[in-house]
């Protein structure tokens, strides 16, 4: 059964930044875009970058090691992998995968994550 828990202060965030959480063992991106918060799998499906050391631009998180893209706003991929000769050897191997998204709300100051 899942619920909702607290991972956040609302002001711990600004816009456009983002950081790890740990939900009931789960390693989560949570990102605010504007006044939305996000929350995703923190670790890419290709190799286990954390994403939250990655670059986020508008609702997209790239891998710092490899490229991969994601939206963060649905999971799906943006783009697998960055390109070139490897990463077509590294897409035969290990085929794409959206990341997990979880239902976020804020309340009274809070930012909650269900899982």
């Amino acid at each position: 059964m899942s619920e909702f828990t607290e991972v956040s202060k609302i002001d711990e965030l600004k816009d456009g930044t983002m950081k790890a959480v740990n939900v009931a063992g789960r390693q989560i991106l949570l990102a605010r875009v504007g006044d939305k918060y996000y929350a995703v799998d923190n670790l890419c499906p290709h190799m286990k970058g954390n994403l939250s050391k990655g670059k986020l631009e508008g609702t997209v998180v790239t891998c710092p090691l490899h490229g991969s893209q994601f939206d963060i706003s649905n999971g799906h991929v943006v783009r697998w992998l960055k390109g070139g000769p490897m990463s077509k050897i590294g897409g035969a191997l290990k085929p794409s995968k959206d990341l997990t998204v979880y239902n976020v709300k804020v309340e009274g100051g809070n930012v909650l994550v269900e899982v």
